[in-house]
């Protein structure tokens, strides 16, 4: 079989589409200016602003004015779990998030707890679902703040967020959802989720990298992350960045218009490879839900190995995808999320990460699990934890 490159790795970011690419160029070069600047050199950028805030407000139906720019996800993320709670303090300094919160999330309550804040981790079950009475029973009347994403970025997982969002405002807090794996792949809609703030990022759904949003309910103030000017109506300080700003609302619009399409064509793809390494490979645990989860994600604990050693025969076979331990971190720990889950630390190290993208192939699919079964074989032959006849049947 004749070597060839399979991208799998969409979760961590996108292919920039061509489209989006040709829309941002402008702004680079010919229409430069800074949109705030007070002359009629700057004034198109202002305008090719104001459209992607449009669209971007269309995409998810709230308001305009509801949106707010970010460098990326991330920086929204830190902003709605501080700024929210730091507002909410006169009348509280609790804050609940759940076990498998993407690091932003989960530094942000560390953050929280070292300046006075008391945080509640949420308990998920075997397939990281939150469970609404969990929720319920961690309320107190000092919460002021929940955060729990809609899909996960490792396992895939959908939470039931507007249940969870419903719970949060019959005792009066703020709740917010980072839908930032979700965009493009599922509805992401602040009505229908029920939510009070949300978090998007545009690499993600084939957008450039370093921009995101942060949408924030009309009538509710939160904390200012980063101060400077009167940038973003004075809530998020520092220089418009016009085209990466362009790129997202165009890339937005074609998320939601391609949505339907693209989750149908990479669901096939998604359900003939879970279907392949549960049949074709032994040993093996499909790790979230086996339901609701994302169409992209794909992710299996292989039991008696090491991840990394299973991502690096594959890199070498021309193909790239996520490992079960936190290594872009510097941190060779398993998975917070696959721990949180219940999952043995030996068989979170054994977890790989496949997330399939509109770019991808059912070639692509069927490439990677042959060369897959292979190396698994192989890497097995050379563990002294491997004995056939100790097979750990998937739970």
């Amino acid at each position: 079989m004749d070597k060839r490159e399979v991208y799998l790795d969409n979760s961590a970011t996108t292919k920039l589409d061509e489209d989006v690419l040709e829309a941002m160029m402008p702004y680079f070069t010919e229409y430069y200016g800074n949109s705030l600047s007070q002359y009629g050199f700057s004034r198109k950028c202002a305008q090719a602003v104001d459209d992607a805030r449009y669209s971007v407000a269309k995409a998810i139906d709230c308001k305009p004015v509801e949106v707010y720019f970010t460098s990326c996800g991330s920086e929204a993320n830190s902003w709605a779990v501080r700024g929210g709670a730091l507002s909410g303090r006169k009348r509280g300094s609790h804050v609940i998030l759940s076990k498998i919160e993407h690091p932003s999330i989960m530094n942000s309550g560390k953050w929280l707890t070292q300046n006075g804040f008391d945080v509640t981790y949420l308990d998920v079950d075997k397939y990281g679902m939150v469970h609404e009475d969990e929720l319920r029973k961690a309320i107190r009347e000092d919460t002021v703040l929940i955060s729990i994403m809609l899909a996960n970025n490792e396992i895939g997982t959908i939470q039931n967020i507007p249940a969870l969002a419903a719970i949060a405002h019959a005792n009066g807090i703020v709740f917010h959802t980072d839908c930032v794996q979700a965009m493009g792949l599922i509805d992401v809609n602040v009505k229908k989720l029920g939510v009070d703030m949300l978090t998007i990022s545009a690499h993600k759904f084939y957008g450039p990298k370093g921009v995101g949003v942060l949408y924030v309910r009309s009538g509710l103030i939160i904390d200012r992350l980063i101060n400077g000017g009167g940038q973003e109506r004075g809530m998020r300080g520092g220089t418009t960045n016009t085209p990466l700003i362009v790129g997202m609302g165009v890339a937005i619009e074609k998320a939601v218009t391609e949505t339907d399409t693209n989750a149908a064509k990479i669901t096939l793809m998604r359900d003939r490879m879970i279907e392949r390494i549960k049949n074709e490979i032994p040993d093996v645990i499909l790790n979230g839900h086996p339901r609701q989860r994302l169409p992209s994600n794909v992710n299996f604990a292989f039991n008696y190995i090491e991840g990394e050693s299973i991502l690096m025969r594959l890199d070498l076979e021309g193909i790239a995808v996520s490992s079960g331990s936190a290594c872009s971190s510097g941190s060779l720990e398993p998975s917070h999320v696959l721990l949180a889950t219940g999952l043995p630390v030996e068989r979170a190290h054994g977890s790989i990460r496949f997330s399939i993208g509109k770019h991808n192939t059912m070639e692509d699919i069927d490439y990677t699990v042959d060369k897959l079964k292979v190396i698994i074989a192989q890497l097995r032959e050379m563990s002294p934890l491997y004995k056939p006849q100790d097979r750990v049947k998937e739970v």
